[in-house]
């Protein structure tokens, strides 16, 4: 084991956005390969957002993705408590040691004082900075006015030097401090803000390396600063580009999927979201696109991450659930295709003659034309819903001359069956007497009888078909045809 050490950090406020999930990829992705530690972090200090049902939700979707993680919440580990509302006390301590140093001070100003300040710095042309009203306060006037009841909040002093970041991604990256001011760190309530606990917990974690997306660049200076006065050494930042949407705005709910659970519950697959997530601003040497998660780790590194954003192609990442459900036993791709075929009233898995064997061919038949699981419903409705009215290519098999009496040959050939389903090898003797019995072969042959049995000119392959659907129903369903030829 080395001493790399990373943290996937969420907030619990509902399912995982799949931008999050791809730092939390980037991130594992890195461990693994690094030989080091994946920790996970709840930061759960938004307390009206925040809930229990929401970080179970949490667990639930890295575990489906296979991101197991070696230390933190759930799991446990030497650094805990590992969710921020359980480290009050640490970020207190914290806190203190800020004051007593110097560094911090407390601010008495309302959020109306705050707010005219900034409405007047904006007017005259200047940045919203805070006017630094409480930055000489001293100490002891500060208690006094707690004493008496009043609660302040407590801000950081930043005003210094420039802070220079070395990103492994950005490279060297100088800000001002004169650009963000005097900050924040713990609010009148007692609940420190997300710059000053991540750091508190980034350090006393010992994180070595901290992965994220570069929305959070503009907050490493503020971060960089509190570790300083905190006399920690900063980790190492990488800050990955952006997820965008097909029209290169954030990728939000408006684009289509945007959670980890509706991937899941529409069909993906998660080794192929984990495939095509791991695609995003980063690329292998070889140029390859199709991996495992064992081949992910082992290529993976952090200066093969791009700068640019990344567009989430949701077409491409189809193409690919696609080939994974080819690469998947079948008999796992029926398990997972049984609740969609059971919610459209096709099957009752529940009742006692249920025919498991039967439905697992059924999906062999159509696995080629499934990009996620969901799509089975379309699919199947050829053995279990067929059309009710015919489409225009179907239509024009029927007006070819010899549609008719192909059809009345096929239904003499199921009138004579022996049995309730048709062999494969009966399926292909009946088609090889019809041919010889009318002459008709090739396209004007098979096509008739596809669009007698299935009402279309596109589906499963016929000596597939034929074999898995009951004469009785083939029958039915060639009378229905052959009325409207």
């Amino acid at each position: 084991m080395s001493d790399i050490r990373v943290r996937f950090a969420p907030s619990p406020t509902g399912h995982i956005h799949v931008g999050n999930v791809r730092t939390a990829l980037f991130n594992y992705l890195f461990a693994r390969n690094k030989n080091g530690v994946f920790v996970l972090r709840i930061e759960d200090t938004d307390l009206e957002r925040s809930t229990g049902e929401s970080e179970k939700l949490i667990y639930d979707d890295l575990r489906w993705l296979g991101l197991n993680w070696d230390e933190g919440e759930g799991i446990g580990g030497g650094y805990g408590p590992y969710t921020q509302t359980a480290r009050a006390d640490t970020y207190r301590k914290a806190a203190e040691q800020l004051l007593a140093n110097g560094d911090a001070y407390y601010c008495f100003c309302s959020e109306d004082e705050l707010e005219a300040a900034r409405e007047a710095a904006l007017k005259s042309g200047n940045p919203p900075l805070y006017n630094g009203k409480c930055h000489n306060l001293p100490l002891s006037d500060a208690l006094k006015r707690i004493e008496n009841g009043e609660k302040p909040s407590l801000r950081f002093k930043a005003l210094r030097q420039d802070v220079i970041v070395n990103d492994i991604i950005h490279g060297s990256i100088t800000f001002p401090t004169d650009s963000f001011g005097d900050f924040i760190i713990v609010r009148p309530n007692g609940v420190p803000i997300y710059n000053f606990a991540v750091v508190v917990d980034d350090a006393l974690m010992n994180i070595t390396h901290v992965i994220r997306g570069d929305d959070h660049l503009s907050n490493t200076p503020k971060q960089a600063l509190i570790f300083q006065a905190l006399g920690y050494a900063p980790p190492v930042f990488a800050h990955i580009p952006m997820i965008l949407g097909p029209d290169r705005s954030k990728l939000s709910k408006r684009h289509g999927n945007t959670s980890v659970e509706q991937f899941r519950s529409d069909g993906y697959l998660p080794e192929a979201l984990v495939n095509y997530l791991a695609l995003l601003s980063w690329s292998s040497p070889d140029e390859e696109e199709i991996f495992s998660v064992k081949e992910l780790t082992e290529r993976f590194s952090l200066d093969r991450v791009s700068k640019s954003a990344a567009v989430f192609d949701f077409d491409k990442l189809k193409w690919m659930n696609g080939l994974y459900i080819r690469k998947r036993d079948i008999s796992e791709i029926t398990a997972l295709a049984v609740p969609y075929l059971a919610k459209a009233g096709y099957i009752d898995p529940d009742r006692a003659d249920f025919d498991m064997a039967r439905l697992t061919s059924i999906i062999a038949s159509l696995r080629d034309s499934l990009n996620i699981i969901s799509d089975i419903t379309r699919a199947a409705e050829v053995y279990f819903n067929p059309p009710q009215t015919l489409d225009e290519e179907s239509r024009d098999i029927l007006t070819l001359p010899t549609t008719k009496v192909v059809l009345e040959g096929f239904q003499a050939e199921l009138n004579n069956a022996a049995s309730e389903y048709l062999t494969p090898d009966e399926y292909k003797a009946a088609m090889k007497s019809i041919q010889k019995s009318t002459g008709t072969k090739g396209k004007p042959l098979y096509m008739a009888v596809r669009v007698g049995v299935t009402r279309r000119t596109k589906g499963p392959e016929l000596d597939q078909f034929i074999p898995l659907m009951p004469v009785g129903i083939l029958k039915e369903r060639l009378e229905k045809v052959l009325k409207e030829a």
